[in-house]
């Protein structure tokens, strides 16, 4: 049951950062009626996204300690970076980045640098889920 429970949470982490990264906002940039209403919706979207992603990666580091609080699973040692890189960048993003491009502070700089930090992020979490899906083979 744990496996699943992980593999849940890290499909989880991996298909709303796709969602709303991919599908949703670009969404909202071409639907609503100017920029400024769809990017102060697209930020409302990434920060709960940001709760997300801490939920799901803070559920995957709980679930990776052993018996022992020194020692972590097996699963888990090959994934403890792109976790906690994931979670770091997610957090960055939140809290260092946001800010700046809602205040429209260097806009170039920090939605470019807030949009790679997303994509580091969403490629941590497809890794995770990539290694912790099982692999299975196609049967016809």
């Amino acid at each position: 049951m744990p496996g699943r429970i992980a593999l849940f949470a890290a499909a989880l982490w991996w298909g709303s950062l796709s969602v709303i990264g991919f599908l949703v906002v670009p969404m909202l940039f071409a639907s609503m009626p100017t920029p400024a209403q769809a990017g102060s919706m697209a930020a409302r979207l990434f920060s709960a996204q940001t709760w997300v992603s801490t939920g799901c990666v803070g559920l995957l580091l709980l679930m990776a300690r052993g018996r022992d609080s020194d020692q972590l699973r097996a699963w888990a040692r090959p994934l403890l970076g792109f976790l906690v890189g994931g979670l770091l960048l997610a957090l960055l993003s939140e809290f260092a980045v946001a800010p700046r491009i809602v205040a429209r502070e260097n806009l170039a700089l920090w939605h470019g640098l807030g949009s790679g930090m997303f994509l580091l992020q969403w490629v941590c979490a497809g890794l995770t889920l990539w290694r912790l899906a099982p692999a299975s083979p196609v049967s016809r």
